[in-house]
């Protein structure tokens, strides 16, 4: 076979024979090569040109992200309501069961995800942006295999002002450029600004002024997450390289392939607990829904929180009656049946571990067990259902399917369940178990070990539950809260004139994933990289 009679044969030339074939065209570029679960979509694609389907896909799935969550909550919450009503619904929420209320609230959220701002708009400009920069024309090149690499209009560009260019480094840059012009237009038109509104003094003294400062901010976790998948695009590239020249060399050590294998778990943990830190001390950094998540997943005591909250503020010192805002945890004694002066710090130095355990008794273990059995019994309920779910919905279904999706989700839960285990019994094991020994049992120390100490040992103990997840789970679940840990060491606002500089990053990092999932597809890990590799197919 001559190397014109297929597709891809100019790209034959410059395959290397080790590491990633950087200048094939994409797998999915040959219509033989597409799956069959992929051919359902040729009604669809038949009417969309080719350049455009990328666009196409990207707006849909923009618009059924945005969407169907949103949906669901609002039909839960209708029948739920309306379950309610026939047990004598509060007349407070009454509206929620009507149908009229139903309609209108679906109406209103299939038209706010039509907006020009929103995210299915954004997922448009990006996707669609940078596959049209990278539209083929055969008359702008001189050679085959030009016309296979060569985007337009950047290739032309770089053709004539860098044309000590490889055609490797060419092909790269114009495929990064592309990606980069599209990522930081999107992000630009996405970040809507607002304004607030701060009160200065004027002359005189007594007259005030109202001083309308615009901020940005609103793309941060995008932008998290877009350099987070950067990164772990780059750091593994390089790794996978080091591993192939060691490899090569028969120098691979068990140290290395013991690095290999925790470091997602490490991350995990580290990401985990800055999360669950910022939920303890600082949960305004965090996103109201997920703040409401990790507390209805604890299921502890406010109360509790809040006393743990002054002990690090030295609101709350032990041996010190700093008034009635100390003894926060008064009332829970007295719903709890405990001594009234266990919630005295002025009396008791520290209060008890019971008190953490709330109804589990004394035994640090035995609350460690509860807490294990409770946490996997709320996650059943929600990983059960989603697991079945995606397993019955293919026509397809058999019994084994079935099995394994009950053992995924007994397997997702045991995680969730050990997450909130492990953080718990951490502080367990530094107030009443390991810290005492180490630091002593003197105010002070009883004062530093629940001014933080006790809740950073959670903290760092909670994400190595991550072990539990198969290898795969792992790093989608890491990618996942990297960007979130990240977050609660930003500002959420930043002054309007400084969003370039967010604008910048954004548009680098999406171009290096972009680059990345057209030259090396597996390279870009996770789900995330089987959703960029459907979307950007032709």
């Amino acid at each position: 076979m001559s190397l014109t009679a297929h597709p891809a044969a100019p790209f034959a030339a410059y395959r290397s024979p080790q590491g990633p074939r950087i200048l094939d065209p994409p797998a999915w570029s040959n219509a033989a090569s597409v799956p069959q679960h992929g051919r359902s979509r040729a009604g669809l694609d038949a009417i969309i040109p080719p350049q455009l389907r990328p666009l196409v896909r990207a707006y849909l799935l923009g618009y059924a992200s945005s969407v169907a969550p949103r949906l669901l909550t609002v039909f839960l919450t209708y029948f739920t309501a309306h379950r309610r009503r026939r047990r004598g619904l509060p007349p407070v929420q009454s509206e929620k069961a009507s149908f009229a209320y139903l309609r209108d609230t679906v109406r209103h959220i299939l038209g706010a995800g039509l907006e020009w701002r929103r995210f299915p708009t954004f997922c448009a400009t990006l996707v669609g942006g940078s596959t049209l920069l990278e539209v083929h024309h055969s008359s702008a090149f001189s050679s085959p295999v030009e016309f296979q690499l060569f985007p337009v209009p950047f290739c032309k560009l770089l053709a004539r002002y860098a044309p000590g260019l490889s055609i490797v480094a060419r092909a790269r840059l114009s495929r990064w450029l592309a990606s980069f012009v599209a990522a930081y237009g999107g992000l630009h038109k996405a970040d809507g600004t607002k304004t607030t509104a701060i009160a200065g003094a004027a002359t005189p003294a007594t007259q005030f002024t109202n001083v309308t400062i615009p901020y940005a901010g609103r793309t941060l976790d995008l932008t998290l997450f877009a350099v987070t998948r950067a990164v772990d695009v780059i750091v593994g590239e390089l790794w996978a390289r080091h591993k192939a020249r060691r490899v090569a060399a028969g120098s691979w050590s068990s140290l290395e392939v013991l690095i290999g294998r925790l470091i997602d778990p490490a991350i995990f943990s580290m990401s985990s607990g800055l999360v669950m830190w910022a939920w303890f001390y600082a949960p305004s950094r965090l996103p109201h829904a997920y703040n409401k998540w990790i507390t209805s997943a604890a299921a502890v005591d406010a109360r509790l929180i809040n006393a743990l909250r002054l002990c690090r503020n030295n609101q709350l010192q032990y041996g010190k009656d700093l008034g009635p805002d100390a003894r926060v945890l008064e009332g829970m004694s007295q719903d709890y049946g405990w001594p009234l002066s266990w919630g005295d710090p002025a009396v008791t130095v520290p209060f008890p571990c019971t008190m953490v355990h709330m109804d589990c008794g004394p035994s640090c273990e035995y609350h460690a067990l509860m807490r294990m059995w409770r946490s996997w019994r709320w996650s059943m309920a929600t990983y059960l259902p989603l697991s079945l779910l995606l397993v019955l919905r293919k026509p397809n279904r058999n019994p084994r399917g079935v099995l394994k999706a009950i053992l995924s989700a007994i397997r997702s839960s045991a995680f969730l369940g050990t997450f909130i285990t492990l953080f718990f019994y951490g502080v367990c094991l530094a107030r009443t178990r390991i810290g005492p020994l180490i630091l002593g049992t003197s105010v002070a120390a009883r004062q530093t070990i629940d001014s933080g100490l006790c809740t950073a040992v959670g903290c760092g103990l909670c994400g190595w539950s991550i072990l539990i997840e198969r290898a795969s789970r792992r790093k989608d679940i890491g990618l996942f809260v990297v960007p979130r840990a990240l977050a609660t060491m930003l500002p959420r606002r930043y002054p309007l004139d400084k969003q370039w500089r967010e604008t910048l990053v954004f548009a680098a990092s999406t171009a290096v994933v972009f680059t990345a999932i057209q030259e090396n597809p597996k390279r870009v890990r996770g789900v995330m990289g089987g959703v960029l590799k459907t979307v950007l197919m032709p």
